[in-house]
């Protein structure tokens, strides 16, 4: 569980290196067998070490010290609805949060976008954050994918693993950027079902199935 914890704490810090969480606004975690392991509430994130990181049992019960995260019930909301989930990454990001807060979903610009498990990224709505609600909107805007935006808010994405979780986020981030980029300059042609499924079926011949490559 060390090893995890140093997992987390390492993929948080490069987070906030890339100016994904800026201050504390943003959170890692790993599913473990009793719930998850969490970082903490409150932290910058080149502050957080391995030491840092809190466990959290599946009723909520915190296990040693530390106060997690308060995005804690969203992570276990989505580890209840996803059995594939490994490990979770949330951030706001900047070119997601801008598009969260237009309250609009990423469409198929790209091919990449299949590699998130649909054919477009959803936008959860507005909810408070660290509610049970805004968790049940997650685990509604995440139904049959590995990523999502949260309206006014950020991104999450869920994956086998920490690294894969953080690679993901990095995808998506610049997913969003290049989206926005391209609105600017002027309408992006958007990929038809026969496109997307063709680039779904490349993405199931190699490497790990589904993966964000």
């Amino acid at each position: 569980m060390s090893g995890t914890r140093a997992a987390i704490a390492a993929a948080y810090r490069e987070l906030g290196r890339r100016g994904f969480v800026p201050g504390s606004a943003g959170n890692v975690s790993a599913r473990t067998a009793r719930g998850m392991l969490i970082t903490p509430s409150g932290w910058a994130a080149e502050a957080v070490g391995a030491r840092a990181i809190v466990a959290v049992d599946r009723d909520g019960a915190v296990r040693g010290r530390g106060v997690p995260s308060s995005e804690y019930p969203m992570h276990a909301a989505i580890y209840h609805a996803c059995p594939q989930a490994g490990a979770i990454v949330h951030t706001h990001a900047e070119a997601c949060t801008a598009l969260a807060c237009l309250g609009q979903t990423l469409p198929a610009f790209h091919y990449m976008i299949v590699a998130f498990g649909g054919d477009d990224i959803r936008c959860a709505p507005y909810v408070t954050f660290g509610t049970p609600e805004l968790a049940a909107a997650a685990v509604a805007a995440l139904d049959g994918r590995r990523a999502c935006l949260l309206a006014n808010h950020g991104m999450i994405v869920h994956a086998p693993t920490v690294a894969e979780a953080l690679t993901d986020a990095i995808v998506l981030e610049s997913l969003a950027r290049q989206y926005l980029l391209a609105r600017a300059a002027g309408s992006p042609r958007l990929l038809d079902l026969d496109e997307l499924d063709a680039a779904r079926a490349r993405f199931s011949s190699y490497g790990r199935a589904g993966t964000v490559k």
